[in-house]
């Protein structure tokens, strides 16, 4: 009888308030400028890739297509995460409700996924380019394309959906403030009450899983290609080792912060919260910011296109 009665006197929170950064609450509005600006460079850059890529009939072989598909999911995945972080340094708090969160959840690590999956596709792409290259064009058609998207697409679906479903089953009624700027995985299982051993298993053991795969298809993959380069001599190595170089660049910053922050968190359990919320900004934006530009710099088809933009402006 007296459980009864003490689980009616819990509150369970529906609605919950975003800190952001909790330890520069008082000068929150500082942190607005240089948000805002990088913000607003990852949108130019990242927007001028497409735009380049889709106005030039000559950057639509599959390889260009690809970058530019990573710069919208660049675009995608900040905008579902900055906004909502700027909004929250203008005002005093920042309310959402338990669907909204979940549904940022989904979105923000559906976008994680989807741009390591789609390095992966990049990947595919280079191998076959260059170590079957009399089969290239019979293989990565624009159907073949869409479908390995799609695929890519299920996959990360599939990857995310069992830790948003088994967030949702969980109740909240520690508190409803999360200290954090968007609703992140283990931000807002800290609020809850009950056991959530399941949710820290599933969650930890996907993770595990898709990075494991993903690295080794990417190693295996670019060994091979490796290899085949150095069978190659003259200009057309030297070009086939600048394009994977690039590519392998992207792909050590965006697996350099994925892993950083994962490590990070679950090692420096002593660290502030805003030291982990700093960690995951770093996480989900450098890879956006950065990425455009080593495409920019370094792909000289793309550069090149940039250059004839900016001229003719």
């Amino acid at each position: 009888m007296a459980d009864v009665l003490n689980n009616s006197l819990v509150h369970y929170y529906q609605d919950f308030i975003l800190l952001g950064f909790p330890g520069f609450h008082e000068s929150r509005r500082l942190l607005f400028i240089p948000f805002f600006l990088v913000y607003l460079v990852i949108l130019f850059t990242n927007s001028v890739i497409i735009h380049v890529v889709r106005t030039e009939s000559s950057l639509h072989a599959p390889m260009y297509v690809l970058i530019s598909l990573l710069s919208a999911v660049n675009i995608c995945s900040t905008t579902t995460i900055i906004p909502q972080m700027l909004l929250g340094f203008l005002l005093h708090q920042i309310q959402i409700s338990l669907v909204g969160c979940l549904i940022q959840m989904f979105v923000i690590y559906l976008n994680v996924l989807m741009d390591c999956n789609i390095l992966l596709i990049m990947a595919l792409d280079r191998y076959i380019a260059i170590c079957k290259p009399l089969r290239y064009s019979n293989i990565i058609t624009r159907n073949n394309l869409i479908l390995l998207t799609m695929a890519s697409l299920a996959r990360s679906v599939l990857f995310t959906s069992p830790v948003i479903y088994l967030a949702s089953r969980v109740q909240f009624c520690k508190s409803n403030v999360l200290h954090h700027f968007a609703c992140e995985h283990m931000a807002l299982l800290s609020l809850a009450c009950g056991n959530i051993s399941k949710n820290k298993l599933v969650g930890l053991t996907l993770r595990v899983l898709s990075l494991l795969f993903e690295i080794s298809f990417l190693s295996i993959s670019y060994t091979f290609i490796m290899r085949a380069a150095f069978t190659i001599s003259g200009a057309t190595r030297q070009k086939t080792l600048h394009t994977c170089g690039t590519h392998i660049l992207v792909i050590l910053i965006v697996f350099f912060f994925r892993l950083s922050s994962s490590i990070v968190y679950r090692a420096s359990q002593s660290a502030s919260q805003d030291t982990h919320n700093l960690i995951s900004a770093t996480y989900l934006l450098i890879p956006a910011l950065i990425n455009p530009l080593i495409y920019g710099l370094r792909t000289t088809e793309i550069r090149h296109r940039i250059i004839k933009l900016f001229r003719s402006l």
